[in-house]
Parts: structure tokens; sequence; C-alpha cells
């Protein structure tokens, strides 16, 4: 049977403007076709098991030419694939999308087109410039900025382009705007007309030219802005002194800062998120993947077969949570199978995954680490307390040493496992050695340790702030020579990000 091929737009640079629609196919796909994307985070959304092919184009430097992914998006789809097609801003501007699916057409295979935002509005709109405003542009084009000005004979219609329009939006033009703007008065267009040039539109990095098309090209050599980036020509510019608002959220505090986040890329999306609404750019680079523990949850399970034995069953993460009721339901069981046991949770976290089942922990340290735990356990065990400690593969010991010199019998179960993820660390050590990270999380031990793994040195961290989640993590990366510039209060993300914040 022949596969299905979508064409999907992934916006314009914020991963948060993708549509619902691609995500959906992103979720479905066997194989991922994918350009060069302004945030690779948008890959997150397809299996980790998809087949991942890079097609990606710069100027003049072509991973495969555009006949060669044509024809890869056909032999895929000819395997019963279902593959997606993942561009930059919209398939059909500038996108090339109408020669892929002709030749789809052609082979007789099924596609759809799922549009995405195009930089030409968003980019604009991200500076407080609207391409459209009744009093103001009635109308817009959009135009390729890229057409080589050596060539012998141009396509461009520069008469009709020139004066025929309110509002002209030039992708991919930065550096041809010698040609450009000489194009547009020589046909008529003012040098005063206001223009803008904007890098790196919807990213927190972005930056807004405010020029004419006459300094333009001076304005944009002096300031020394690389693409990528646009080009608009028109009276609409002047009115971002009203309408700006993405360069007020420089009032944020974490704003123009870059932060690493190493936890999982499962986990990570909740510290992201928190960061990024405080102004931050995110590179999320999970140094652990969970897993599942090396005796593939035997132990567990046979815990689980006898809960009913348990005075106490005591949780140290919400993944620890996660892991032991997910066992729970594959045994046909649910919560009611703890029978009378009392639960402790070690953190705010872990007792609101917890919650999610419908169980109250009895027992909530004021102080979430193993100590707490011990402190707050000091007279509620019953005489020879039997305890199930379902927790990561690899932990401290402290834990079940204190409660079994209590007087408890301690079952450790493994419930998961953390292992080191596969990670670029060519490129992580790159933005390291060029300054390019300002700060590092740490939400584990794990974290720590798999970073310096991945990144082959703690020395590469000189110089970059490091925030850890608690005193525990903060012992880890002591232990390896780094010391921790932030340690949070509360062992939480909301306290990590408050402690980061101040």
């Amino acid at each position: 049977m022949a596969g299905m091929v979508y064409l999907v737009g992934a916006g314009p640079g914020d991963y948060r403007l993708i549509s619902l629609k691609a995500v959906d196919c992103l979720k479905m796909a066997d194989v991922v076709v994918y350009d060069r994307l302004a945030d690779d985070r948008i890959l997150r959304w397809a299996p980790a098991e998809a087949e991942y092919i890079y097609v990606g184009k710069a100027s003049s430097n072509h991973t495969m030419k555009q006949e060669d992914i044509n024809q890869l998006l056909v032999d895929k789809a000819k395997e019963g694939k279902c593959v997606v097609r993942l561009k930059g801003g919209d398939p059909f501007v500038f996108g090339r999308g109408g020669e892929e699916g002709l030749l789809l057409r052609q082979n007789n295979l099924p596609f759809e087109i799922v549009p995405g935002i195009t930089s030409a509005i968003s980019v604009p709109a991200y500076a407080g410039i609207p391409v459209t405003h009744r009093a103001v542009a009635t109308s817009f084009a959009v135009v390729t900025g890229h057409e080589d000005p050596t060539k012998g004979e141009s396509n461009m219609r520069w008469e009709h382009l020139a004066m025929g329009v309110d509002t002209l939006v030039f992708l991919m033009g930065v550096a041809n705007l010698p040609h450009i703007t000489s194009k547009l008065m020589e046909n008529g267009r003012s040098a005063d007309t206001p223009a803008a040039v904007i890098r790196w539109g919807t990213k927190p990095e972005q930056r807004t030219l405010i020029t004419t098309v006459g300094k333009a090209a001076e304005d944009v050599a002096k300031n020394g802005i690389k693409p990528p980036a646009i080009f608009i020509v028109g009276e609409v510019v002047k009115l971002r002194d009203s309408l700006q608002w993405f360069d007020n959220l420089a009032q944020r505090p974490l704003f123009g800062k870059r932060i690493l986040v190493t936890r999982a890329r499962s986990q990570a999306s909740k510290l992201t998120a928190k960061l990024e609404n405080l102004g931050a750019e995110v590179i999320e680079v999970p140094a652990i993947t969970i897993t599942d523990p090396v005796d593939l949850y035997a132990a567990l399970d046979q815990a689980i077969g006898q809960l009913q034995d348990y005075h106490w069953v005591m949780f140290t993460s919400a993944n620890g949570v996660k892991h032991f009721f997910a066992r729970l339901l594959q045994a046909g069981k649910d919560a009611r199978a703890l029978g009378y046991a009392k639960i402790a949770a070690i953190g705010s976290a872990t007792a609101a995954e917890l919650k999610k089942y419908g169980l109250v922990a009895d027992v909530v340290p004021g102080e979430y680490r193993a100590e707490g735990i011990i402190e707050a356990m000091k007279g509620k065990l019953p005489p020879h307390a039997k305890i199930l400690l379902p927790r990561a593969e690899e932990a401290r010991e402290i834990l079940p040493e204190k409660l079994r010199e209590m007087g408890a019998e301690v079952d450790v179960v493994s419930a998961y496992r953390t292992v080191c993820a596969a990670a670029d660390g060519e490129a992580l050590t790159s933005e390291l050695n060029e300054g390019r990270i300002d700060m590092v999380t740490f939400t584990s031990s794990s974290t720590v340790k798999n970073l310096v793994n991945i990144i082959g040195s703690a020395d590469l961290l000189n110089g970059v702030k490091t925030a850890c989640i608690g005193p525990v993590t903060a012992d880890t990366a002591k232990s390896l020579g780094i010391e921790p510039d932030i340690i949070a209060k509360e062992y939480t993300i909301d306290g990590l990000v408050e402690a980061i914040c101040k």
C-alpha cells in the first residue's frame, strides 16, 4: 500500500506558533524529512523511533538537491510510510512545496498540505508592523529577495512592484538589499519611504532596525545585520511606534538570557515554559532519558503482587509514581490494591503526581529530600514496619539505611532508570566555547553527571552560571568541579525558577 505524505509548515521561528494539525501529523510520522528549523524542539512531537532525514539548505550550501528531496518523498511513500515533510514557514510561500506535491501527484501518491504561519506576516506582526491597515495600506506583496542580481534577465516586475503595492515584504533579501532598494527607487519608490529590517523574527533574539528605502543598505551594513531577516517597505512601518509589543517583553527578568535545560525531554516542557514566559531563550539538550530498569520491572511487579503486606509506600519522585502506577495497571489493579498502606511523598511535585491517581500523601516533609522524609517519619512507623520504596535504579542509600536503623524492613525496587541521552556534544561544546550560553540548569544529580559526560569536561562550564534544584544536585556538581551559582531553597521546578529570577 502507498503511504501518505504531509507537506507541513512549521511556522516562522517560535516553535509555539506551529499548528495543532501539524503536531498531529508529526505524532503519526514514520519518516520526518526536515529543513533547517528555527527551533529543533518542533521535532519532539514526532515519535522517537521515527526516521529523521535532514535535507536543510543554507545559502549556496545544499545538503540535498530539491529534485532529490522530491524523489525521496516519493520513495518513502511507496514504502507505505507516513511521511512528514517539515518546512519552516509555509510550504507554498517560497517553500517549493508545489514542486514536491506535483511529483507526488504524478506518482499517484496521496498527500495533504498543512499550511504554516509565514514569516511574511508574522515577523512584521511581532515587530508591531501590520502589513495592512485600513487608513494606510490596503494591499501587500510578498517578494523573494533572493534573486541573483548578476543574472542576465530579472523575472521581477519592478515597475509594477515599486508603486503598485502599498506594503512590500522581501524574504531572504538582506544580502541583496543594495540591488532591491536601487530597483525600487529607479521605479518610483521614494528614498524616504519608511522601511524596516527584522532579524530572527518571533524568537527572543528578534531585533528590528527602522530605516528608509534610501538608507536601508547602508544601515544594515553599519549595524552588521545578517540573515535570517526580512525587509519590509511601506508607510505601515510608522505604526511600530504605537503597536510594538514584543520589544516591551525586554522588561521581563530573564529577557536575552540563553539558558540550557538538561532535563529529560519528556519532562523539560514545564521548566522550559516557565523560563520562556520570563523572557529567556531556552536551549533544550536533555542529558538524561527515562527508561526501563535493568530487571524489566521484575522486582517492582513482585512487590505489587504483595502490596497488602506493606505498611508504607514511599515515593521519592514523580517518575517513581508514574512508573509504579503504570505497572499496577498493567497487573490489572488500581489504587485500591494499596489497601491500608500509608503513603509518603518526598515533595510537592511527587504529591501532585499522586493526586492524579486519586491519592493524597499522608506525609510530605518540609524539606524535599531523603533527609526530610527521615525526619518526618520519626514516631510514625509501627514496630517492624514493612516499607516499599519504588525509585530510580541509581539513588542515594541514605533513606533505606536510616529507615532500617529505625527498625523497618525496607524493600527497594527499581521503578525506572535514568541513562545518558544521545545528544550532539560537539554542537553544545561549540555553543559553550563561543560563550553563547548564559546559564545551565540541573534538576538532578544524573543531569549533572551526564552533561559532563556529553561535553567531555566540566571546565567548559567555567564562566557559565549553574543553577541546581537542591543541595543534593549541588553536591554532585561540586564533586565534579562545578561550583553552583544558584541553589533553590525549595527543591521544585517553581523553586528553581524563582531562585534563577532572584
